[in-house]
């Protein structure tokens, strides 16, 4: 993903039943975006602060590098809280990911302990912990926790040891359902993947209803949208024009609480476009102006959608820079560049999270290739 983060695997709308191409006058996003650093975050190469969710009161958490990973609460005002899972481990790709933030000040994430397993965990607003692990999931990945509702609900995935993902749904009273999407392949995985199998989307997978939307990645490795139901009931698609070799296909990214998904889809090129599917499963394909289209480039939706239809994420230009965009749902354009972020291959910036008032968290890839957060919309 963007952000290389090693352990990190993927990851009411209508303008039209098929794709269009946004006007190329779009604007240069004119609100203010404030940068912040984790206390304590170092900034080597590919470290730093990753700002990944943010709650409908403005609340941030994420992640920051020192000496291992920590979690973080970035309140409204400013104020940081640091903090780590008990049992974490220190040293690279170990310690405290923290990636999602409910409207209690719910944190869920994962953290990896000293031998190299990850283990989900709940963090209560008053700092109280609860971890726990997905049946299976010893082995492999271990249980990677990534989404949490306004229930407490929690949605992730796990690998197991024969290297097949699987997907998971904690419900707020501690009781755990592991499923599989429809048409998953069932493995083995070989080599260091991409794997078979069932993997939620990150940050804004699970939505109030409990509906969830991920990928189902097939026997071909070829990746499939899904949505599955509160009840346990699926729905399967794929973006017309996505591609259909290994790594390819449709990658479902967020689902708002109305049932809108946005997320994006490799075509046969391997460029990347950007899609909302609307609750009644009309489709829209989108681009923005200045993506490139060569090989991992163009626009890289799905970082978030509000319940009113705002999208953002970010897209790759001709030279591999990224830049955020915001859509509306009428189809108006802005773009914008977090200040300071660098302009180099792999550089630039990239949107994570939306809340319903429109703020957005994410963050950016200076020119020394060191990570810091941003907040664009609110304070």
């Amino acid at each position: 993903m963007a952000t290389g983060r090693a352990l990190l695997v993927l990851f009411a709308i209508s303008l039209a039943t098929s794709g269009f191409v946004l006007s190329a006058n779009a604007n240069e996003r004119k609100t203010a975006i404030i940068t912040f650093d984790a206390p304590g975050a170092t900034h080597g190469f590919m470290q730093g602060t990753h700002a990944n969710a943010i709650n409908p009161q403005g609340t941030i958490t994420g992640t920051f590098d020192l000496n291992g990973n920590h979690g973080f609460v970035r309140a409204r005002d400013g104020t940081f809280i640091t903090f780590d899972v008990p049992g974490a481990g220190i040293g690279p790709f170990h310690g405290t990911y923290a990636w999602s933030i409910n409207p209690a000040e719910t944190i869920t994430g994962f953290y990896v302990d000293p031998s190299g397993l990850a283990h989900g965990y709940v963090r209560a607003s008053d700092g109280t912990f609860t971890t726990f692990d997905v049946p299976g999931a010893s082995t492999g990945s271990g249980t990677l926790a990534f989404n949490i509702n306004p229930a407490g609900a929690i949605a992730g995935y796990y690998l197991d040891a024969s290297n097949v993902w699987h997907s998971f749904v904690r419900a707020p009273n501690g009781a755990i359902t592991t499923f599989d999407a429809p048409g998953a392949g069932t493995g083995p995985g070989v080599g260091i993947g991409p794997f078979p199998g069932t993997v939620t989307a990150t940050v804004g997978g699970l939505n109030p209803a409990g509906a969830i939307t991920g990928g189902s990645i097939d026997a071909n490795l070829v990746t499939h949208g899904f949505v599955r139901s509160s009840d346990g009931t699926f729905t399967t698609f794929d973006i017309p024009g996505a591609g259909t070799g290994s790594g390819q296909g449709t990658f479902s990214g967020f689902i708002n609480s109305a049932g809108a998904l946005t997320g994006n889809y490799l075509d046969a090129s391997n460029v990347y476009h950007g899609f909302v599917r609307a609750p009644n499963g009309a489709i829209t394909t989108f681009d923005v102006p200045g993506a490139g289209a060569g090989p991992f480039q163009g626009t890289i939706g799905g970082a978030g959608i509000t319940p009113g239809g705002t999208v953002t994420s970010y897209y790759a230009d001709s030279n591999y820079v990224n830049h955020g965009f915001v859509l509306d749902k009428h189809g108006g354009l802005n773009t914008f560049d977090a200040p300071g972020a660098g302009t180099g291959p792999n550089q630039g910036t990239f949107p994570g999270d939306i809340n319903p008032a429109g703020a957005i968290v994410g963050s950016f890839l200076d020119a020394s290739n060191a990570y810091h957060g941003f907040l664009l919309g609110g304070k």
